[in-house]
């Protein structure tokens, strides 16, 4: 059976993408120690990226709805290399702040166009299944995102483990450039106007309003734990190093197995019970993380890995099948409903930390968790698988 390089192709994009955005996250504690700076105010390195895509995603799907697709997601996956390249050369917090911020408005080309391309070169049938692959991508740049830079932090320094990131997103941009075709179910918008007045369309459609609001709770509370799970194993009893910290991150690989499996899964349950099923897992998961053995802590983390992906692959696809026109607006929304929820989830629960330490910062990811449950049950009572 002759392999599909396009679905390699869109792997490689949800990998590299996710292989920078969190790569600070192992190396948090050891960075706050070099710039004499609190977790809150070294946390802003997390938030500057997740801002900056959350403020360019809607604008970038207008773009792409008029350009097309691959040549806006080659062009930005060879421009992160730059930002990337500056982070690691960064003399103190602000700079490395401002890289971080820049290489944030050069992601939203690359996965929120790669998803529309999902949903314009596939069949809907296939669109869940093939966004699972992208999804699993993603999974495992998240994992080797914060497992490798924690490992070569020890070994050769964050600056160091920061180029060599810059050289594997390198080459993942000539990967993408050979191996994805030129688009050929794309519809073109008639402009930027009639881009910006689909988008405005797709603002007064409940069912992908509700799916901002569980996008806004998924990267809310994956960088709410996995940020501070970091500073809590990090602290007494536990005092953990860069490497253990980055190897906290298999956990991530759960997600990369399960999230093909979201297709099968939904026909099965429907997509309201389905989601409805992972978010009570996803809050025993949560609980899990209370208990302080380490194996209760990296189960939890399974169940918060696993439980995530799978919500992002239920929703990212749904997104997909609700806009029958203008893919890329519709999806850069519900980037910047994600976004901004990950801008949030690194800042609130920082509150909650310095105030109740990782008891508070969970007990505001449970709220979260609640608040999705009640958006899905109502809002998916209707929907279509």
């Amino acid at each position: 059976m002759a392999v599909d390089r396009r679905k390699i192709a869109v792997a490689t994009a949800g990998f590299c993408t996710f292989l920078t955005l969190y790569s600070p996250q192992a190396l948090l504690p050891a960075l706050a120690r070099e710039f004499g700076v609190g977790a809150a105010e070294i946390s802003a390195i997390m938030t500057a990226s997740t801002l900056a895509i959350a403020l360019t995603a809607p604008f970038t799907g207008a773009v792409a709805d008029v350009l097309g697709r691959k040549r806006v997601i080659a062009a930005a996956m060879l421009a992160v290399v730059v930002p990337l390249t500056g982070a690691a050369l960064a003399p103190d917090v602000q700079a490395l702040i401002a890289w971080r911020f820049l290489q944030g408005l050069l992601l939203p080309p690359i996965f929120a166009v790669t998803v529309a391309y999902i949903g314009d070169e596939w069949p809907p049938a296939q669109v869940a299944g093939v966004a699972g692959i992208y999804i699993a991508g993603s999974s495992l740049g998240g994992f080797s995102g914060r497992f490798v830079p924690g490992l070569l932090g020890d070994l050769i320094g964050w600056r160091g483990a920061f180029l060599t990131l810059a050289g594997v997103s390198l080459a993942g941009a000539v990967t993408l450039a050979l191996l994805l075709p030129r688009e050929k179910g794309f519809v073109r918008s008639h402009g930027l106007s009639a881009s910006a007045r689909q988008m405005l369309r797709h603002l007064k459609d409940p069912q992908l309003l509700a799916t901002y609001g569980i996008g806004f709770g998924v990267l809310f509370n994956f960088i709410a734990v996995f940020t501070y799970v970091s500073f809590h194993l990090a602290a007494a009893p536990y005092h953990f190093s860069s490497t253990l910290l980055g190897a906290i991150f298999l956990t991530y690989l759960v997600g990369t197995v399960i999230s093909p499996m979201t297709g099968w899964l939904m026909a099965r349950l429907g997509r309201r019970r389905f989601i409805l099923a992972v978010i009570a897992a996803w809050m025993g998961g949560a609980v899990l993380m209370l208990a302080p053995p380490i194996p209760a802590i990296i189960a939890g983390l399974m169940f918060c890995a696993g439980c995530g992906m799978l919500c992002q692959t239920i929703s990212t696809g749904y997104v997909t099948e609700i806009a029958k026109e203008g893919r890329s607006s519709a999806v850069g929304l519900y980037v910047t409903s994600f976004y901004v929820g990950g801008s949030m989830g690194a800042f609130l629960p920082g509150l909650a930390w310095e105030r109740g330490g990782w008891p508070a910062a969970i007990a505001m990811v449970m709220a979260m968790l609640a608040a999705m449950a009640v958006i899905a049950a109502l809002a998916y009572r209707d929907a279509r698988a």
